[in-house]
C-alpha cells in the first residue's frame, strides 16, 4: 500500500487554534494548491487531506468524521484519515493525498503543499 503525500516545503502555516476544529468535526482551508480539509478526532487527534474524495471529488470537510475516517458526504466512500485510503468494500480504489499536520502550543501547524511537476 502506498500512501501519496505532497512533496514539502520545510515552512509550517499556523490555520487556527486547534479548539477551532470542532470534535469529530473538519474545517476547511485554502491554499493556493487547493483547498486542505483539517480533521479533529474524538481522541484529540488531528488530521489533513486534500479536501477531495477520490471518488467523485466530494468535499471530504462537509464529511462524517467517526474513529479515524470520514465518509464523504456524496457517495458515503469511508476515507482512513491516517492514509488517505478508501476501506471497507472501496478498499483499494484511489487515494486522496495526505498533508502533514501538527498541534504546537494550542495551534494547528499545516505543512506548506507544494505539488510536485
Amino acid at each position: 500500500m502506498t500512501i501519496q503525500t505532497f512533496d514539502i516545503d520545510p515552512a509550517w502555516h499556523d490555520v487556527g487554534a486547534f479548539t477551532d476544529i470542532p470534535e469529530r468535526g473538519s474545517r476547511r482551508v485554502a491554499t493556493a494548491q487547493g483547498d486542505v480539509a483539517v480533521f479533529r478526532t474524538s481522541d484529540g487527534q488531528v488530521f489533513a487531506l486534500v479536501d477531495r474524495c477520490p471518488h467523485k471529488h466530494g468535499p471530504l470537510s462537509q464529511g462524517i468524521v467517526h474513529g479515524h475516517g470520514v465518509t464523504c458526504p456524496l457517495h458515503s466512500w469511508v476515507i482512513d484519515l491516517k492514509t488517505g485510503h478508501p476501506t471497507g468494500a472501496d478498499a483499494g480504489k484511489g487515494c486522496t493525498p495526505v498533508v502533514p499536520v501538527r498541534v504546537q502550543d494550542g495551534r494547528v501547524l499545516l505543512a506548506q503543499p507544494v505539488m510536485a511537476d
